[in-house]
């Protein structure tokens, strides 16, 4: 009796050639609708579902597959027992279950998609056959991704799928389902109107609904390294690759720490990012000039970094990268004359990418379990209130401003001096906030920046008058911070007598 396979698509890449590889190979193939229209167009001969169980398809094909027919010919053990029940119904069995899921988290990413059209995209049946023929991997081999197709065949032609294949396969369907039905419980509330969702339906849609994609490797050349990508992918995570070598964990990292600062920036700008940390930022309409000014900062530590634009560039933008050594380029878009010049840097990685998208869940593996937390996105609900008596001239406030939107994307303690187009010195991760002032002031001074004039950020409160005092004596004039600490007084008075202007936000930006 030729062997049988269950066929039913949603994604029909390769179908054709997988119809007839079984054709050839003296397979029955059993199927519905689109896929055993798609498959007869292939010339393969289709038994359909509803002719193999006797029973029609009902209810607008809601029910298609769910039969005991079916059902029993893929859960059927390889036992004498099982083979006998199969044999007295007259049931035969199913070897091969071919099978991907209605395109719900596609649907549910257009715009305009309400709730009836993506609840009619829930598979009921699609998921029920995989997790039986994966259940029952000891005889059954499943696939549901188009890619495995070909090593399947292959493994049929010489006699048989082996073992381990169809362990490999069956995880990889259960995996499949998994995120399946992650990413209905991640937009069913959305698609409700219930605006509330745990932290652990968000941390599922980020885990779980995502396709895996192998780095080069992870933070050290002897770990392994793994980027979980959203489906549909977005933001850094669905980045082209125009160019390159292989990507690794650092180089994502540290691209996503510029990609989601140089969206943060008040105008078109260019920053580059060092471990995890900012070493420079600069605005202008001109991206080579943004990308010369945010070089300036710090030419040293720039060296190796990770360089993002939030705006298409050019010819003199490359040719200006192209001047130094750096691992990865990142921007909504290349010209090609940009592209050109670039591509004499063939190790140089080159990322165009759609804007920072929206996070959901911040997630921080700690030992024996995770962190989930709300993430730090954004400025809505922040004040700015001049709590001394001498406000901040309108090129201070915009200098202000640009320091206050990086600052949250430095290393806690964070302090950033700067002025309206560029910072000037940046002190990172340091235990006092006194010590972050004194680097950044020191960066700035080795680096021959005047700092006469210039602002600056700090991530959080100033403990004591000591960090605003440090910073004027280097001649930063005006400063934001949250405010907050039991010393606040102290501080604005420290900045009234030495005649610098400070705003609070009331709001924290720490960054662990």
């Amino acid at each position: 009796m030729a062997k049988l396979a269950l066929i039913s698509v949603s994604d029909k890449t390769g179908l054709d050639g997988l119809g007839r590889a079984l054709t050839d190979l003296g397979w029955t193939l059993v199927s519905t609708g689109g896929t055993a229209w798609t498959l007869s167009r292939a010339g393969c001969e289709v038994v359909e579902v509803c002719d193999h169980t006797g029973f029609p398809e009902i209810l607008d094909g809601r029910v298609k597959t769910l039969h005991p027919k079916v059902f029993s010919g893929i859960l059927a053990a390889p036992t004498p027992a099982h083979e006998a029940e199969l044999a007295k119904l007259h049931i035969p069995p199913v070897d091969l279950v071919v099978v991907n899921l209605y395109p719900f988290r596609e649907t549910v990413a257009r715009d305009g998609v309400g709730l009836d059209e993506a609840v009619e995209q829930i598979d009921i049946g699609g998921p029920s056959l995989v997790r039986a023929a994966a259940k029952n991997h000891a005889r059954v081999t499943v696939v549901v991704d188009p890619a495995d197709y070909e090593a399947v065949v292959d493994e049929l032609r010489s006699g048989g799928v082996g073992a381990a294949t169809r362990r490999r396969l069956a995880v990889k369907a259960f995996r499949h389902t998994a995120a399946y039905d992650a990413a209905i419980v991640a937009a069913l509330p959305r698609l409700m109107g219930d605006a509330e969702r745990s932290p652990a339906a968000a941390a599922a849609e980020a885990l779980l609904a995502a396709e895996e994609v192998a780095l080069r490797y992870g933070e050290n050349p002897h770990q392994w390294g793994v980027l979980a990508r959203r489906v549909p992918a977005a933001g850094l995570a669905g980045a082209r690759q125009l160019q390159g070598k292989e990507l690794s964990y650092n180089n994502l990292g540290d691209a996503t720490g510029a990609w989601r600062l140089v969206w943060d920036l008040p105008a078109a700008g260019a920053a580059i990012i060092k471990h995890a940390n900012p070493c420079g930022v600069g605005l202008d309409d001109s991206m080579a000039e943004a990308f010369l000014k945010a070089r300036a900062t710090d030419p040293v530590s720039a060296f190796g970094g990770v360089i993002a634009a939030n705006r298409a560039v050019d010819r003199a933008f490359a040719e200006a990268v192209v001047d130094q050594f750096a691992e990865v380029v990142v921007a909504p878009g290349y010209d090609a004359a940009a592209r050109e010049v670039l591509a004499r840097k063939k190790n140089l990685r080159v990322l165009e990418a759609g804007p920072a998208a929206g996070r959901t869940v911040a997630l921080r593996d700690i030992d024996g379990g995770f962190l989930l937390q709300q993430p730090d996105a954004g400025w809505e609900g922040e004040g700015r209130e001049t709590v001394t008596r001498r406000a901040p001239t309108p090129d201070e406030t915009r200098a202000l401003e640009l320091a206050w939107r990086v600052v949250k994307h430095v290393s806690s303690n964070a302090i950033v001096v700067g002025l309206g187009d560029r910072l000037l010195g940046i002190g990172a991760g340091q235990m006092s906030r006194v010590d972050a002032a004194r680097i950044a002031v020191a960066k700035a001074v080795e680096l021959g920046h005047e700092l006469a004039g210039s602002v600056a950020a700090s991530d959080a409160f100033f403990p004591f008058p000591d960090g605003v005092e440090a910073l004027h004596a280097a001649g930063v004039r005006a400063v934001i911070q949250p405010g907050g600490s039991i010393r606040d007084q102290e501080v604005t008075a420290a900045c009234d007598r030495l005649g610098m202007a400070m705003v609070f936000t009331g709001r924290r930006h720490f960054r662990h």
